[in-house]
């Protein structure tokens, strides 16, 4: 697959991340609206009933300011995600979800875990280090981007604050450098040039056939170029044309 492909705007780099954002605004706006308390359905680790929150868990928020804390970095992440990892976008986000909320299963305190941070944990990981690990200069700068708008998340994988789950940011954080490590195929590769290749011979190489072995500039003489010469007289080939010479009879 050429790189050209892998980074090709349509309408799903939008579409979807759109669609992420509605649907956890509008399990929200149904528990507002009806009175309903989704928490139950988060991850309850080392629980059975607790497993069913793997699934159910990115699309439960506690609050507004729950829900609007995670809103954008979920959006900007995805568009990015699709945008510049689109064959693997859907792995990413379905098997990010699986292993990370597996891992806060397993690690977690005995409390409902809920939130989509666990995914942008993933995402965050996942996009700075196959950044940095595709050696790709588009795919570094998006590392580098994703650094400085979102660094500072890596203080909440720490138990620094009371009433944050910073086991699904932790679990988020090492499923994403898993999957960084992970897929590899279907990445976009940095061109590589001609004398890049292992099978790359200096002596065969037109150019540098100009230059010694101290770097200096050898011009070589031009070639003699042959040319053809007809092999019937052109005067054969033309028209004729016949001067008369009339003497002036004054002269006579």
């Amino acid at each position: 697959m050429k790189s050209k492909e892998h980074f090709q705007f349509s309408n799903g780099v939008v579409l979807y991340p759109i669609f992420f954002v509605l649907l956890i605004w509008v399990v929200f706006w149904v528990e507002i609206r009806f009175g309903i308390d989704f928490t139950k359905f988060g991850i309850y680790p080392q629980t059975i009933t607790g497993l069913r929150g793997i699934f159910f868990s990115p699309f439960i928020h506690s609050g507004i300011s729950h829900l609007y804390h995670n809103t954008i970095p979920l959006f900007v992440l995805t568009a990015a995600l699709f945008y510049f990892y689109k064959p693997i976008a859907w792995k990413v986000i379905l098997y990010g979800i699986l292993v990370s909320g597996l891992i806060t299963w397993s690690i977690g305190r005995p409390s409902y875990h809920i939130g989509a941070s666990g995914l942008i944990y993933v995402l965050v990981s996942f996009t700075f280090f196959k950044g940095i690990l595709a050696k790709y200069y588009r795919l570094i700068a998006l590392s580098l981007l994703v650094v400085f708008l979102y660094g500072s998340m890596i203080w909440y994988v720490f138990p620094i604050v009371d009433g944050v789950s910073w086991e699904g940011h932790t679990a988020g954080l090492i499923t994403g450098f898993i999957f960084a490590l992970i897929f590899k195929k279907e990445i976009a590769k940095p061109k590589k040039y001609a004398w890049e290749e292992e099978t790359f011979n200096e002596a065969d190489d037109p150019f540098l056939k100009h230059f010694d072995e101290h770097g200096n500039f050898i011009e070589f003489p031009e070639t003699n170029m042959e040319v053809d010469t007809p092999t019937e007289p052109l005067e054969e080939n033309r028209p004729t044309i016949h001067y008369t010479f009339k003497p002036n009879k004054d002269t006579e």
